[in-house]
Protein backbone atom coordinates (compact mmCIF):
# COMPACT_ATOMS: atom_id res chain seq x y z
CA UNK A 1 0.00 0.00 0.00
CA UNK A 2 1.51 3.44 -0.80
CA UNK A 3 1.13 6.26 0.96
CA UNK A 4 -1.91 7.56 -1.45
CA UNK A 5 -4.05 4.89 -1.53
CA UNK A 6 -3.05 4.63 2.78
CA UNK A 7 -4.19 8.56 2.91
CA UNK A 8 -7.78 7.23 0.68
CA UNK A 9 -7.95 4.31 3.21
CA UNK A 10 -7.76 6.80 6.12
CA UNK A 11 -9.81 9.06 4.76
CA UNK A 12 -12.79 6.68 4.42
CA UNK A 13 -12.19 5.03 8.07
CA UNK A 14 -12.53 8.94 9.73
CA UNK A 15 -15.09 10.00 7.70
CA UNK A 16 -18.25 10.66 10.43
CA UNK A 17 -21.53 9.36 10.01
CA UNK A 18 -19.94 6.34 7.20
CA UNK A 19 -19.60 2.96 8.93
CA UNK A 20 -18.51 -0.11 7.74
CA UNK A 21 -21.86 -1.51 6.08
CA UNK A 22 -21.82 2.29 3.89
CA UNK A 23 -17.76 2.16 3.17
CA UNK A 24 -18.33 -1.24 1.55
CA UNK A 25 -20.99 -0.05 -0.71
CA UNK A 26 -19.23 2.43 -2.10
CA UNK A 27 -16.21 0.52 -2.26
CA UNK A 28 -18.30 -1.85 -4.37
CA UNK A 29 -19.59 0.53 -6.38
CA UNK A 30 -16.75 3.01 -7.16
CA UNK A 31 -13.25 1.18 -6.38
CA UNK A 32 -11.03 2.28 -4.45
CA UNK A 33 -11.31 4.95 -1.84
CA UNK A 34 -9.58 7.18 -4.21
CA UNK A 35 -12.01 6.93 -6.70
CA UNK A 36 -14.94 7.21 -4.10
CA UNK A 37 -13.78 11.02 -3.03
CA UNK A 38 -13.37 11.50 -6.37
CA UNK A 39 -16.74 11.25 -7.48
CA UNK A 40 -19.47 13.66 -8.34
CA UNK A 41 -21.92 14.05 -5.71
CA UNK A 42 -24.56 12.87 -7.93
CA UNK A 43 -22.83 9.88 -7.88
CA UNK A 44 -22.16 9.26 -4.20
CA UNK A 45 -26.17 10.78 -3.50
CA UNK A 46 -27.40 7.31 -4.93
CA UNK A 47 -25.81 5.51 -1.96
CA UNK A 48 -25.54 7.86 0.71
CA UNK A 49 -27.66 10.48 2.75
CA UNK A 50 -27.33 14.08 2.31
CA UNK A 51 -25.57 14.25 5.72
CA UNK A 52 -22.76 11.04 4.68
CA UNK A 53 -22.30 13.32 0.92
CA UNK A 54 -21.24 16.31 3.07
CA UNK A 55 -18.79 14.46 5.18
CA UNK A 56 -17.51 12.75 2.18
CA UNK A 57 -16.96 15.88 0.70
CA UNK A 58 -14.89 17.42 3.89
CA UNK A 59 -11.38 15.91 4.88
CA UNK A 60 -11.36 14.94 8.12
CA UNK A 61 -9.77 16.96 10.96
CA UNK A 62 -6.44 15.24 12.27
CA UNK A 63 -6.34 13.09 8.75
CA UNK A 64 -2.45 14.56 7.99
CA UNK A 65 -1.02 14.14 11.47
CA UNK A 66 -2.31 10.09 11.28
CA UNK A 67 -1.37 9.85 8.03
CA UNK A 68 2.39 11.02 8.46
CA UNK A 69 2.23 8.84 12.16
CA UNK A 70 0.88 6.03 10.57
CA UNK A 71 3.43 5.93 7.56
CA UNK A 72 6.01 6.31 10.13
CA UNK A 73 4.75 3.56 11.73
CA UNK A 74 4.73 1.30 8.45
CA UNK A 75 8.09 1.98 7.61
CA UNK A 76 10.41 2.03 10.74
CA UNK A 77 13.54 0.71 10.55
CA UNK A 78 15.01 0.50 14.22
CA UNK A 79 16.52 -2.56 15.26
CA UNK A 80 14.39 -5.76 16.49
CA UNK A 81 11.62 -3.77 14.91
CA UNK A 82 8.55 -6.46 14.07
CA UNK A 83 7.31 -6.42 10.35
CA UNK A 84 4.29 -4.46 9.69
CA UNK A 85 1.62 -4.11 7.47
CA UNK A 86 -1.59 -2.54 6.96
CA UNK A 87 -4.12 -4.64 4.55
CA UNK A 88 -7.77 -3.46 3.12
CA UNK A 89 -10.40 -5.51 2.45
CA UNK A 90 -10.22 -6.53 -0.45
CA UNK A 91 -6.45 -6.51 -0.87
CA UNK A 92 -4.38 -10.40 -1.76
CA UNK A 93 -3.57 -10.39 2.06
CA UNK A 94 -7.14 -9.78 3.95
CA UNK A 95 -7.69 -13.14 5.54
CA UNK A 96 -10.36 -14.47 3.66
CA UNK A 97 -11.95 -16.16 6.50
CA UNK A 98 -13.38 -12.44 7.69
CA UNK A 99 -14.60 -11.86 4.55
CA UNK A 100 -17.91 -14.14 5.97
CA UNK A 101 -18.46 -12.92 8.92
CA UNK A 102 -20.61 -10.35 10.27
CA UNK A 103 -19.43 -6.52 9.73
CA UNK A 104 -15.77 -7.66 8.20
CA UNK A 105 -13.01 -4.98 9.61
CA UNK A 106 -12.38 -2.74 6.64
CA UNK A 107 -9.00 -2.35 7.52
CA UNK A 108 -6.32 -4.84 9.33
CA UNK A 109 -3.19 -3.32 11.45
CA UNK A 110 -0.88 -6.24 11.67
CA UNK A 111 2.59 -6.29 13.41
CA UNK A 112 4.88 -9.76 13.89
CA UNK A 113 6.12 -12.28 12.26
CA UNK A 114 4.32 -13.48 9.51
CA UNK A 115 0.99 -12.63 7.81
CA UNK A 116 -2.45 -13.12 7.68
CA UNK A 117 -3.58 -14.65 4.20
CA UNK A 118 -1.90 -18.17 4.22
CA UNK A 119 0.39 -17.81 1.75
CA UNK A 120 3.56 -17.78 3.77
CA UNK A 121 2.33 -21.02 5.87
CA UNK A 122 2.17 -19.14 9.03
CA UNK A 123 -1.31 -18.53 9.68
CA UNK A 124 -4.26 -20.83 8.93
CA UNK A 125 -7.87 -20.62 10.08
CA UNK A 126 -8.43 -24.35 9.67
CA UNK A 127 -5.34 -24.84 12.19
CA UNK A 128 -6.83 -22.18 14.91
CA UNK A 129 -8.03 -21.96 17.85
CA UNK A 130 -9.72 -19.36 19.98
CA UNK A 131 -9.01 -19.22 23.80
CA UNK A 132 -11.00 -16.48 25.77
CA UNK A 133 -12.53 -16.05 29.23
CA UNK A 134 -12.56 -14.38 32.62
CA UNK A 135 -10.48 -11.21 32.97
CA UNK A 136 -10.76 -12.64 37.19
CA UNK A 137 -9.84 -15.89 36.81
CA UNK A 138 -9.03 -18.53 39.49
CA UNK A 139 -5.55 -19.59 39.97
CA UNK A 140 -7.25 -22.67 38.57
CA UNK A 141 -8.67 -20.88 35.63
CA UNK A 142 -5.54 -19.45 34.86
CA UNK A 143 -3.54 -23.05 34.76
CA UNK A 144 -5.79 -24.56 32.91
CA UNK A 145 -5.99 -21.84 30.06
CA UNK A 146 -2.53 -22.21 29.81
CA UNK A 147 -1.67 -25.90 30.24
CA UNK A 148 -4.22 -25.96 27.18
CA UNK A 149 -3.11 -23.33 25.41
CA UNK A 150 0.35 -24.79 25.45
CA UNK A 151 -0.77 -28.67 24.49
CA UNK A 152 -2.96 -27.06 21.68
CA UNK A 153 -0.21 -24.99 20.06
CA UNK A 154 2.30 -27.96 20.49
CA UNK A 155 -0.91 -29.83 18.56
CA UNK A 156 -0.24 -27.46 15.21
CA UNK A 157 -3.04 -25.12 16.01
CA UNK A 158 -2.34 -21.21 16.59
CA UNK A 159 -3.71 -19.97 19.35
CA UNK A 160 -5.33 -16.47 19.36
CA UNK A 161 -6.91 -14.12 22.23
CA UNK A 162 -7.34 -10.68 22.74
CA UNK A 163 -4.48 -10.00 25.10
CA UNK A 164 -6.64 -8.98 27.81
CA UNK A 165 -5.69 -10.04 31.33
CA UNK A 166 -6.89 -13.33 32.85
CA UNK A 167 -7.52 -15.67 30.94
CA UNK A 168 -6.69 -14.09 27.32
CA UNK A 169 -3.20 -13.36 29.42
CA UNK A 170 -2.81 -17.12 29.89
CA UNK A 171 -3.50 -18.50 26.85
CA UNK A 172 -0.96 -16.39 24.89
CA UNK A 173 1.19 -16.95 28.02
CA UNK A 174 1.26 -21.49 27.23
CA UNK A 175 1.24 -21.16 23.47
CA UNK A 176 4.58 -19.32 23.72
CA UNK A 177 5.91 -21.72 26.32
CA UNK A 178 9.46 -22.61 25.57
CA UNK A 179 9.39 -20.52 22.64
CA UNK A 180 13.33 -20.04 21.12
CA UNK A 181 14.38 -16.41 22.17
CA UNK A 182 14.91 -15.40 19.04
CA UNK A 183 11.92 -14.05 16.26
CA UNK A 184 9.94 -17.29 14.38
CA UNK A 185 11.85 -17.80 11.24
CA UNK A 186 9.80 -16.56 7.74
CA UNK A 187 6.73 -19.61 7.08
CA UNK A 188 7.09 -20.92 10.88
CA UNK A 189 3.27 -21.43 12.21
CA UNK A 190 2.64 -18.88 14.37
CA UNK A 191 2.43 -19.78 18.07
CA UNK A 192 -0.55 -17.09 18.86
CA UNK A 193 -1.98 -14.25 17.74
CA UNK A 194 -3.79 -11.04 20.05
CA UNK A 195 -6.55 -9.34 18.55
CA UNK A 196 -6.61 -6.08 20.21
CA UNK A 197 -8.89 -2.92 21.00
CA UNK A 198 -6.45 -0.07 20.49
CA UNK A 199 -3.93 1.31 18.44
CA UNK A 200 -0.95 -1.29 17.54
CA UNK A 201 0.67 1.98 18.97
CA UNK A 202 -0.48 1.16 22.53
CA UNK A 203 -0.30 -1.84 24.87
CA UNK A 204 -3.35 -2.22 26.90
CA UNK A 205 -3.09 -3.69 29.76
CA UNK A 206 0.39 -2.24 30.13
CA UNK A 207 1.32 -4.94 32.32
CA UNK A 208 0.95 -6.93 29.42
CA UNK A 209 4.12 -4.70 27.15
CA UNK A 210 6.18 -7.88 27.99
CA UNK A 211 3.73 -10.46 26.63
CA UNK A 212 2.91 -8.07 23.81
CA UNK A 213 6.49 -8.05 22.64
CA UNK A 214 7.23 -11.74 22.86
CA UNK A 215 3.70 -12.07 20.68
CA UNK A 216 5.12 -9.69 17.78
CA UNK A 217 8.32 -11.75 17.73
CA UNK A 218 6.54 -15.37 17.66
CA UNK A 219 3.04 -14.32 16.26
CA UNK A 220 0.76 -11.33 15.67
CA UNK A 221 -1.06 -8.49 17.01
CA UNK A 222 -3.91 -7.38 15.00
CA UNK A 223 -6.15 -4.12 14.87
CA UNK A 224 -8.94 -2.82 13.25
CA UNK A 225 -8.30 0.58 15.02
CA UNK A 226 -6.30 3.53 13.92
CA UNK A 227 -2.72 4.07 15.67
CA UNK A 228 -3.54 6.19 18.61
CA UNK A 229 -7.15 4.93 19.53
CA UNK A 230 -7.18 4.50 23.33
CA UNK A 231 -8.70 1.55 24.94
CA UNK A 232 -12.41 2.58 24.82
CA UNK A 233 -14.57 0.48 26.56
CA UNK A 234 -16.78 -0.36 23.43
CA UNK A 235 -14.05 -1.33 21.29
CA UNK A 236 -13.57 -4.52 23.05
CA UNK A 237 -16.64 -6.29 22.30
CA UNK A 238 -16.22 -5.24 18.68
CA UNK A 239 -12.63 -7.05 18.25
CA UNK A 240 -14.60 -9.85 19.91
CA UNK A 241 -16.00 -10.76 16.17
CA UNK A 242 -12.46 -11.44 14.72
CA UNK A 243 -11.33 -13.04 17.51
CA UNK A 244 -13.60 -15.59 16.35
CA UNK A 245 -13.56 -14.88 12.92
CA UNK A 246 -10.07 -16.05 12.62
CA UNK A 247 -10.43 -19.30 14.32
CA UNK A 248 -11.88 -22.53 13.22
CA UNK A 249 -13.21 -22.83 17.00
CA UNK A 250 -13.52 -21.06 19.94
CA UNK A 251 -12.79 -22.52 23.75
CA UNK A 252 -14.06 -20.47 26.68
CA UNK A 253 -11.61 -21.43 29.83
CA UNK A 254 -14.06 -19.37 32.51
CA UNK A 255 -16.68 -16.90 32.24
CA UNK A 256 -19.51 -15.09 34.19
CA UNK A 257 -22.70 -15.39 32.63
CA UNK A 258 -22.33 -11.63 31.56
CA UNK A 259 -19.37 -11.95 29.94
CA UNK A 260 -17.23 -10.77 26.86
CA UNK A 261 -15.90 -14.64 26.41
CA UNK A 262 -20.16 -15.21 25.85
CA UNK A 263 -20.39 -12.91 23.07
CA UNK A 264 -17.20 -14.11 21.34
CA UNK A 265 -18.59 -17.93 21.95
CA UNK A 266 -21.87 -16.12 20.67
CA UNK A 267 -20.50 -14.81 17.46
CA UNK A 268 -18.54 -18.13 16.69
CA UNK A 269 -21.49 -20.32 16.44
CA UNK A 270 -23.30 -17.20 14.28
CA UNK A 271 -19.98 -17.86 11.79
CA UNK A 272 -20.54 -21.47 12.42
CA UNK A 273 -17.16 -22.59 14.24
CA UNK A 274 -16.75 -25.03 16.98
CA UNK A 275 -17.92 -23.89 20.42
CA UNK A 276 -16.13 -25.78 23.25
CA UNK A 277 -16.65 -25.14 27.35
CA UNK A 278 -14.58 -26.34 30.26
CA UNK A 279 -16.91 -27.12 32.87
CA UNK A 280 -15.90 -26.21 36.32
CA UNK A 281 -17.35 -26.46 40.04
CA UNK A 282 -21.31 -25.29 40.10
CA UNK A 283 -20.59 -23.25 43.30
CA UNK A 284 -18.57 -20.96 41.40
CA UNK A 285 -19.49 -17.95 39.25
CA UNK A 286 -16.83 -18.04 36.57
CA UNK A 287 -18.09 -21.76 35.87
CA UNK A 288 -21.60 -20.52 35.01
CA UNK A 289 -20.78 -18.73 31.72
CA UNK A 290 -19.40 -22.19 30.57
CA UNK A 291 -22.11 -24.48 32.05
CA UNK A 292 -24.59 -22.15 30.24
CA UNK A 293 -22.43 -22.67 26.21
CA UNK A 294 -22.37 -26.32 27.48
CA UNK A 295 -26.67 -26.54 28.08
CA UNK A 296 -26.96 -24.00 24.70
CA UNK A 297 -24.74 -27.11 22.78
CA UNK A 298 -21.07 -26.36 23.05
CA UNK A 299 -18.78 -28.87 23.57
CA UNK A 300 -18.30 -30.05 27.00
CA UNK A 301 -14.65 -30.49 27.34
CA UNK A 302 -12.45 -32.54 29.96
CA UNK A 303 -9.32 -33.16 27.83
CA UNK A 304 -7.50 -31.34 24.91
CA UNK A 305 -8.19 -34.60 22.90
CA UNK A 306 -11.71 -33.43 22.99
CA UNK A 307 -11.30 -30.24 21.34
CA UNK A 308 -8.41 -31.93 18.62
CA UNK A 309 -10.53 -34.96 17.68
CA UNK A 310 -13.28 -31.83 16.83
CA UNK A 311 -10.95 -29.46 14.81
CA UNK A 312 -8.14 -32.34 13.48
CA UNK A 313 -5.46 -29.75 12.93
CA UNK A 314 -3.18 -31.14 10.04
CA UNK A 315 -3.79 -34.55 10.79
CA UNK A 316 -2.97 -34.60 14.60
CA UNK A 317 -4.68 -36.88 16.23
CA UNK A 318 -3.30 -35.86 20.06
CA UNK A 319 -1.68 -33.30 21.58
CA UNK A 320 1.62 -35.25 22.19
CA UNK A 321 1.68 -35.61 18.27
CA UNK A 322 3.84 -32.95 16.75
CA UNK A 323 6.20 -34.82 15.35
CA UNK A 324 9.08 -33.64 18.13
CA UNK A 325 10.61 -36.85 19.42
CA UNK A 326 11.75 -34.55 22.69
CA UNK A 327 8.42 -35.84 23.79
CA UNK A 328 9.70 -39.12 24.35
CA UNK A 329 11.51 -38.27 27.79
CA UNK A 330 8.56 -36.07 28.97
CA UNK A 331 5.94 -39.08 28.47
CA UNK A 332 8.15 -41.36 29.77
CA UNK A 333 8.45 -39.17 32.90
CA UNK A 334 4.73 -38.97 33.04
CA UNK A 335 4.42 -42.80 33.08
CA UNK A 336 6.69 -42.77 36.15
CA UNK A 337 4.51 -39.79 38.00
CA UNK A 338 1.87 -42.13 37.38
CA UNK A 339 3.41 -45.78 38.94
CA UNK A 340 4.32 -43.09 41.64
CA UNK A 341 0.92 -42.04 42.40
CA UNK A 342 -0.84 -45.20 42.14
CA UNK A 343 -4.52 -45.30 42.51
CA UNK A 344 -4.82 -44.03 46.03
CA UNK A 345 -5.40 -40.29 46.55
CA UNK A 346 -2.12 -38.58 47.61
CA UNK A 347 -1.27 -34.71 47.76
CA UNK A 348 1.39 -32.58 46.03
CA UNK A 349 4.25 -33.16 48.75
CA UNK A 350 3.78 -36.77 48.84
CA UNK A 351 4.21 -36.50 45.16
CA UNK A 352 7.48 -34.46 45.18
CA UNK A 353 8.78 -37.07 48.25
CA UNK A 354 8.22 -39.93 45.66
CA UNK A 355 9.52 -38.16 42.58
CA UNK A 356 11.83 -36.05 44.24
CA UNK A 357 10.90 -33.95 41.02
CA UNK A 358 10.68 -29.64 41.48
CA UNK A 359 7.33 -28.12 42.15
CA UNK A 360 7.18 -26.44 38.97
CA UNK A 361 7.86 -29.55 37.04
CA UNK A 362 5.30 -31.83 38.65
CA UNK A 363 2.51 -28.97 38.81
CA UNK A 364 3.04 -29.24 35.21
CA UNK A 365 3.33 -32.89 34.71
CA UNK A 366 0.22 -33.19 37.24
CA UNK A 367 -1.86 -31.00 34.34
CA UNK A 368 -0.97 -32.67 31.67
CA UNK A 369 -2.04 -35.93 33.00
CA UNK A 370 -5.19 -33.85 33.87
CA UNK A 371 -5.84 -32.88 30.59
CA UNK A 372 -5.41 -36.20 29.18
CA UNK A 373 -7.99 -37.52 31.30
CA UNK A 374 -5.56 -40.09 33.30
CA UNK A 375 -5.33 -37.95 36.71
CA UNK A 376 -8.42 -36.37 38.89
CA UNK A 377 -7.66 -33.25 40.68
CA UNK A 378 -10.04 -34.02 44.17
CA UNK A 379 -10.98 -31.42 47.19
CA UNK A 380 -8.53 -30.47 49.55
CA UNK A 381 -5.38 -30.67 47.28
CA UNK A 382 -5.64 -34.44 46.74
CA UNK A 383 -4.65 -36.02 43.21
CA UNK A 384 -6.17 -39.36 42.07
CA UNK A 385 -5.11 -41.66 39.15
CA UNK A 386 -8.68 -42.49 37.36
CA UNK A 387 -7.16 -45.01 34.22
CA UNK A 388 -4.68 -47.26 34.55
CA UNK A 389 -3.50 -46.28 30.44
Amino acid sequence: MDRNELAGWLRLTLTDGVGNDTARKLLAAFGPPQNIFSQPPHALAQLVSQNQLRQLKTVPEGLAALLDTTWEWLNASAPDTPRRSIVAIGDAGYPATLLNIEDPPLMLYVMGAGSLNGTDGAYSPAQSIAIVGSRNPTAQGVETAQAFAQALQKAGLTVISGLALGIDSAAHTGALLHADPNPLPPGDRLRTIAVVGTGLDRVYPKRNLALAHKIAHHGLIVSEFPLGTPPLVANFPRRNRIISGLAQGTLVVEAALRSGSLITARLAAEQGKEVFAIPGSIHSGQSRGCHALIRQGAKLVETVQDILEELKPGGTTSAGEAGDTDDEPASRTEDALLEALGFDPATLDVLQARTGLPTPDLQAQLMTLELDGLVARLPGGLFQRISAA
